[in-house]
């Protein structure tokens, strides 16, 4: 069996990987260099800690795979779980948490409600007068999404899996109704299946195989900043929901935080967008953690900084599918692809190998939802 992957990002590689390893020869085919979109330019976040069930579902059959990554690929992505922290100002959104926690605990995910007062204990700078209680769980975590990559990708030329960089695909081939092969600017090459793995430019993939995606690119940024106090390696990943701003530790004290105050989140063009982070942005970033947690007086400095997108879906959840014939898409994972790549590369390898899935129940990740009424809910987006 024959299978061409579009897209060199850890959903694509971890794709392949998996496919190969069940015994399909795979070609994976990135237009630029491999993590190259979104990938690299992610923030690592790795949570069970969401409202829906399904995504919660995506993420710890993910995290069995991020937990002995290293025994198994050779590579330490630095991996650590200080936790996941969700901060509530409004009462209204302290009762959603309660609801979510009711939801995570029914499906396995070990998370709690606790108080202002008990917050300020994982996070010791906190505001806690500030807050009317938080959700958290502290089996959550980061990692450097670049070495899972490195780890996928060398896991999988090892399996014979064919990764060519610097290749662009120019269409999608179709015969009688089925997808069977791709052209690229070099080349022609037939498979009994394509997977559309393109993170920001997977609607445009699509379109080459006649299928109108509803997955659009939206801009976020990230900085790294230097805090007036250092913030421990324990502090989990801190989310002021009401806010919308968020940090995590970093290295030596620092952080990596981010936020989306704008009313606007415009589509981007994902060969077209502004990748520096402009300084109102970050002074907002600085302003609004500083509201958040001590940590963040004025002697706090910017050390770096950097703009991403992510591929959006209307209910920020992927579409993982066979849409027709010999083309499979995983896609749409609205900020969630590294975290939720090793469970989707298993399940487009079983989709493929097997005809279904199997790791996990995704009848409901299907692009019919959006035609049907049938969308999902999430209230638990990081931007």
């Amino acid at each position: 069996m024959d299978a061409v992957i579009i897209g060199g990002g850890i959903v694509g590689v971890s794709c392949g990987y998996y496919l190969a390893k069940r015994g399909a020869d795979v070609t994976i085919l990135e237009k630029s260099n491999l993590g190259s979109g979104s990938t690299d330019r992610a923030n690592g976040g790795i949570r069970a800690q969401f409202s829906s069930p399904v995504s919660a579902k995506l993420s710890q059959e993910s995290i069995k795979v991020w937990e002995t990554f290293e025994d198994e690929f050779g590579v330490d992505i630095r991996y650590r779980r200080p936790g996941y922290l969700f901060l509530a100002r409004e009462d209204a959104t302290a009762e959603q948490f309660r609801e979510n926690v009711k939801r995570q605990n029914e499906v396995g995910v070990e998370s709690e409600f606790i108080s202002p007062d008990e917050a300020a204990e994982i996070c010791p700078a906190l505001d806690a007068d500030d807050f009317a209680g938080a959700a958290y769980s502290p089996t959550d975590g980061f990692a450097d999404p670049h070495l899972g990559l490195q780890g996928f990708a060398t896991a999988a030329s090892d399996e014979g899996v064919d990764i060519r960089t610097k290749e662009e695909v120019t269409d999608v081939l179709q015969e009688n109704g089925r997808v069977t092969g791709v052209k690229t600017e070099e080349t022609t090459i037939t498979a009994d299946y394509v997977v559309n793995a393109a993170g920001p430019w997977a609607a445009r993939i699509a379109e080459m195989a006649n299928v109108s995606l509803p997955v659009s690119p939206r801009r976020r940024q990230l900085v790294i900043l230097d805090p007036e106090t250092s913030v421990p390696d324990s502090v989990p990943f801190t989310i002021d929901a009401d806010r919308s701003v968020h940090f995590r530790p970093e290295r030596n004290g620092n952080v990596v935080a981010g936020g989306h105050f704008d009313e606007t989140d415009p589509e981007m063009d994902p060969d077209d967008f502004s990748q520096r982070v402009s300084l109102d942005w970050s002074a907002q970033v600085i302003e609004q953690a500083a509201e958040c947690a001590g940590y963040f007086g004025p002697r706090s400095e910017i050390r770096d900084s950097w703009a991403g997108l992510y591929a959006v879906t209307p209910d920020h959840h992927p579409i993982i599918e066979e849409i027709r014939p010999g083309f499979v898409n995983a896609v749409g994972f609205s900020g969630h692809g590294f975290m939720q790549a090793p469970a989707t590369g298993k399940l487009v390898a079983e989709l493929i190998v097997d005809g279904k899935p199997s790791t996990v129940d995704i009848s409901m990740l299907t692009l019919d939802r959006f035609d049907d009424g049938s969308t999902l809910e999430e209230g638990t987006v990081i931007d």
